[in-house]
């Protein structure tokens, strides 16, 4: 083996698992025990932290330095890296050019097979929290609806059942994928149902694409304009605009100071020390008038009339519930 292929070999290696005994090593490199020691120090000389571990079966192991060096991805790592640099990019969060910096390095040395499929990878962000919990989605899945989107071609695929099952007797469904949008470590995708003729969002964890792909389309114009809007809105419960169909605005008999911390969306404003004007939204009234009482304190409704309907409501509910009990 050549010394530089013996070196990524030994590097990659030593990025596996925490300790490596050296006769170890030297029976997977199938190189002497002292051919390891010398490329050991090479690696040494490169910046690499690799400690000599004592005791009788000796070795190695990779510590942390004080810079960078450079590190080998298998293929998996490297669409997963990418996968995060491209979010990041999305995030609002400060990284935004590093990680586009990032990204571009990182591509420049992609295997071309690798690359041609992280080339159709492409999608919008969604604030976490608006959306359910994290499910996972296999990287082939999404590189299939993402190459749909990108080529403008008619999407077929099985759609598991909410439980995780699926309906052999239904026919695959036929859509035209407009965008991927992740929320809250979930993918979805935004496309015209051609079925039931309207927008459908569509959980990419429960799709298996089938292949061939269908024809060419015109692409739609989404509701509103925005794909990721349009997600927002429908967690909302409203159909075109990212806000809550139903707001309200209350008193709450607690300080602000104890209030902002579970505001979530909503809107504090200090009254005295002792209460707070609140501002907030939900899917429907009802739901607004369970979520204020969450702060376990006294409300007042100053508007609208819907919320104070929504609260007697709720006492009649609540009252039946607790005879029942």
């Amino acid at each position: 083996m050549a010394t530089t292929s013996r070196l990524l070999g030994l590097l990659s290696l030593l990025q596996a698992r925490r300790d490596w005994p050296g006769a170890l090593l030297a029976k997977r490199l199938e190189v002497s025990p002292r051919t390891v020691r010398r490329d050991v120090e090479r690696l040494r000389e490169m910046g690499y932290s690799i400690q000599t571990v004592m005791g009788p079966d000796g070795g190695y192991r990779l510590e942390s330095g004080t810079e960078l060096p450079p590190l080998l991805f298998d293929d998996g790592q490297v669409i997963a890296v990418t996968v995060a640099l491209q979010a990041a990019a999305l995030s609002g969060a400060g990284v935004e050019e590093d990680a586009l910096r990032a990204l571009t390095t990182v591509r420049q040395v992609m295997p071309g097979r690798l690359r041609h499929r992280l080339d159709a990878l492409e999608f919008s962000t969604l604030a976490a929290g608006s959306g359910d919990s994290a499910a996972t989605t296999s990287p082939d899945v999404l590189v299939a609806v993402s190459t749909a989107v990108r080529a403008r071609e008619v999407l077929r695929f099985d759609y598991a059942r909410p439980d995780g099952g699926v309906d052999g007797a239904m026919p695959p469904r036929r859509v035209e994928p407009h965008n991927i949008v992740v929320s809250g470590g979930r993918w979805y995708l935004v496309a015209w149902d051609l079925d039931h003729e309207d927008w459908r969002i569509f959980r990419a964890d429960r799709m298996t694409p089938r292949i061939p792909r269908g024809p060419r389309f015109t692409p739609r114009e989404v509701p509103g304009g925005d794909a990721t809007a349009y997600v927002a809105a429908r967690f909302k419960g409203s159909d075109v605009q990212d806000r809550w169909p139903c707001t309200g605005s209350v008193i709450l008999h607690l300080p602000a100071s104890a209030v902002l911390p579970f505001a979530g969306d909503g809107i504090v404003e200090p009254l005295d020390g002792e209460r707070c004007r609140f501002e907030s939204g939900s899917w429907s009234w009802v739901a607004l008038a369970a979520a204020l009482n969450r702060f376990d304190a006294d409300v007042e409704v100053i508007e609208p009339p819907d919320l104070i309907a929504a609260f007697a409501r709720l006492a009649e509910r609540n009252e039946r519930a607790a005879t029942r009990t």
